[in-house]
């Protein structure tokens, strides 16, 4: 079987890095099923369709034929993915010959899904018991208000325009890795929590979503019931209400922890209570590669370094200030300057220019200026001035010309013939840094002065 190293990304990602037997568990929800199935590349799709209805194993051999023959990269992509998501078992035989077969659980969900159609996770409350519910501009309101006021404490607490209603044992889940608190001091974000601040709505959510499940195990929660929960979740209708009652205790737990973040909204009537999802709850499932979400830019970065975010938004005004020096705020425009020490303060609390740093974080200073770019200037290639983005590097490449690595050095050689042997023993395990032949002295690695103290040692006896 191939082995590919799981990287979560999104949902199906996390849900390949479960164990064979929770991933079988989840199988046996109908939505779960649904939801790995929409996930799914097209040619992993065609796979699982065309086998949909055959109960008997299908030859490696032949599914091949199944594809052009300019498709094998594609072809083996889709059955890795599969066979990670164990919606393939692979069988080698006697003779070699590897057969595939369709997990039996998946494919009958799969069947009574084409025969039967799609049902809804639970039925709409009738409007009867919960009266007039919030419009869809109303819900996403509420959902980017509540949004907004998690990110804004995130930054700064005594940044948020209203106090929040998000607990603090709630928020120490949801912050987890993106602040950091020694004795004494505030609460400052960390390295993560700037580039997090940097990426786009869709990107954050998973992050944060990610840490939830990812951390479930700690609150007496199986990570399985919660991922099974959360892509029920997106299967819900935008603006419906639908009973908490009908929830189990984890459930209702979970329901409470969502509604904080804006991805549901709770109501509570005289006997019943329910709860609202918004667009945030019905694009959980959605990958981090998929921009139909996306809002529309608002930033104009001009040739002179001036910027102009054309934007209400506090939270944006208080990202931007994170690496440049904002000038003045008026009721619908921000302006300011990208500066050499506005970056440079950026720069010291772990943003750096671009994603061709070591981190692999997705969205960086260069990145979100261009990812949010006013309408006017989006069309234009590049949309941020070049000069800006190149000065960008330069002032981060001025931070790093000087590179501190911990060395030791070795002097007052007994023989010129001791020195050699040592300056070459120092090659030999690519640690000599430096030598200076005339006075014997020489420079190496601190992770090899154990081992050239012990050739030393050697060496004078």
């Amino acid at each position: 079987m191939p082995q590919v190293k799981i990287i979560a990304k999104n949902f199906m990602d996390m849900v390949a890095s479960l164990p064979a037997m929770k991933l079988d568990n989840l199988y046996s929800n109908a939505f779960i099923c649904e939801a790995i199935l929409r996930s799914l590349p097209p040619l992993a799709k065609k796979y699982v369709l065309q086998m949909l209805c055959i109960e008997a194993p299908v030859s490696a051999k032949s599914m091949e034929e199944w594809v052009l023959a300019d498709g094998s990269t594609k072809h083996k992509v889709a059955i890795d993915r599969l066979l990670q998501l164990r919606l393939l078992t692979e069988n080698v035989d006697r003779k070699r010959e590897t057969t595939y077969r369709l997990n039996p659980v998946l494919q009958s969900n799969l069947q009574k899904l084409l025969v039967c159609g799609e049902v809804l996770p639970r039925e709409p409350m009738p409007t009867n018991v919960i009266g007039k519910l919030p419009s869809l501009e109303n819900l996403e309101d509420f959902a980017v208000e509540q949004w907004e006021c998690f990110l804004l404490q995130l930054i700064n607490s005594s940044q948020a325009e209203r106090p929040s209603n998000i607990s603090s044992s709630t928020m120490k889940v949801f912050q987890r890795g993106l602040l950091s608190q020694r004795e004494k001091e505030a609460p400052r974000l960390t390295e993560s929590g700037f580039q997090f601040l940097l990426m786009d709505t869709n990107a954050q959510l998973w992050y944060i979503i990610r840490e939830y499940i990812s951390n479930s195990e700690e609150r007496g929660i199986d990570p399985s019931d919660l991922i099974s929960f959360l892509l029920e979740l997106s299967f819900h209708v935008t603006g419906e209400a639908y009973n908490i009652n009908s929830l189990t205790e984890v459930q209702s737990s979970t329901i409470k922890d969502l509604a904080d973040l804006g991805l549901v909204k709770l109501q509570q009537g005289r006997k019943e209570s329910w709860f609202i999802p918004t667009k945030l709850a019905t694009n959980l499932s959605m990958s981090l590669t998929d921009s139909s979400s996306r809002k529309q830019g608002f930033v104009v970065v001009e040739t002179n370094f001036r910027l102009y975010a054309y934007s209400t938004s506090k939270l944006h005004c208080e990202i931007l200030r994170l690496f440049a020096r904002v000038e003045y705020q008026l009721p619908n425009l921000i302006v300011g300057a990208i500066t050499k020490e506005s970056l440079y303060n950026a720069f010291e609390n772990g943003i750096t220019a671009d994603q061709a740093s070591c981190i692999p974080w997705l969205f960086y200073i260069i990145s979100f200026l261009q990812q949010n770019a006013h309408p006017r200037v989006s069309e234009r290639i590049p949309s941020v001035p070049e000069n800006v983005t190149d000065q960008i590097r330069l002032w981060e490449a001025d931070l790093n010309r000087i590179e501190m690595n911990p060395a030791y050095l070795y002097d007052e050689f007994p023989s010129r013939e001791v020195f050699e042997s040592a300056c070459d023993f120092a090659r030999e395990w690519n640690g000599l840094l430096w030598e200076d032949s005339k006075k014997m002295r020489l420079m190496v690695k601190a992770e090899v002065h154990t081992n050239m103290r012990e050739f030393l040692r050697r060496a004078k006896q």
